[in-house]
């Protein structure tokens, strides 16, 4: 069986998979959860090809998600992954959330992911979005001290600009910067993915296929559960 083949990623010494195994899916936002054990049995088989690379975020679930990984890491395999989680959202009520990015909130985030995904130190720690209430010196400042720490290796960015990226590399180099790039979501071609190459940041592109919908038929739309966001987003657009 021919295996996925590796790759740095960006310029900080971080190697992966050159395809990673994205597992929000499998817990939240496509539909219902998916059973646990074919979860399991999914992530070990992604690793027997070659996919080492996985990518989970405590906003997933919420939490139930790196539960989830934890689990599937165990007996050893921990050791075989390059494992990226995500702080910066959280539900306040039923369908609205916050972004948050303070020190306080930033540290507590790490320590409540270190729990659930049952290990010690976070390969990829993504700030899975901006929070525009305070400068992004002072989340990658703390961030910094995690990384001082060893709590997290490589520091991670999500949905940021330009200027954000720049700002933020100042203050601690950036590995990795993760956004939608894909046939049908181009606009990142103009500033970010130029800014990202010239510092030396990997880009982690996500939905690829654009969520399934560059690699559906027709009635992809029709066929979701009514609980999956692509459908009620749609919907909403319409």
């Amino acid at each position: 069986m021919a295996k996925v083949g590796r790759m740095k990623l960006g310029s900080q010494g971080l190697e992966v998979s050159q395809q990673g195994l994205g597992c929000m899916g499998m817990s939240a936002f496509y539909g219902p959860p998916k059973p646990e054990p074919d979860m399991i049995s999914l992530i070990h088989h992604a690793l027997q090809s070659g996919v080492t690379f996985l990518d989970t975020s405590d906003f997933y679930g919420p939490h139930t998600n790196e539960i989830l990984l934890g689990k599937a890491l165990k007996g050893g395999i921990r050791e075989k992954v390059e494992l990226a989680t995500k702080f910066g959202g959280t539900f306040i009520s039923e369908g609205k959330f916050e972004v948050r990015g303070d020190p306080a909130y930033v540290r507590a985030a790490c320590e409540g992911s270190l729990k659930r995904l049952d290990i010690d130190c976070i390969d990829l720690y993504y700030q899975h979005r901006i929070d525009t209430r305070l400068p992004v010196e002072v989340t990658i400042g703390e961030l910094k001290k995690l990384v001082e720490e060893g709590k997290i290796k490589y520091i991670g960015l999500s949905e940021a600009s330009a200027s954000t990226i720049r700002r933020a590399h100042a203050v601690h180099p950036i590995t990795a910067v993760q956004l939608e790039w894909s046939l049908w979501s181009r606009d990142v071609e103009e500033e970010i993915i130029p800014t990202c190459r010239e510092l030396g940041i990997g880009i982690v592109a996500y939905s690829p296929l654009g969520g399934g919908f560059l690699s559906s038929g027709a009635k992809f739309i029709e066929n979701l559960p009514e609980s999956d966001f692509r459908k009620v987003s749609l919907m909403a657009i319409n």
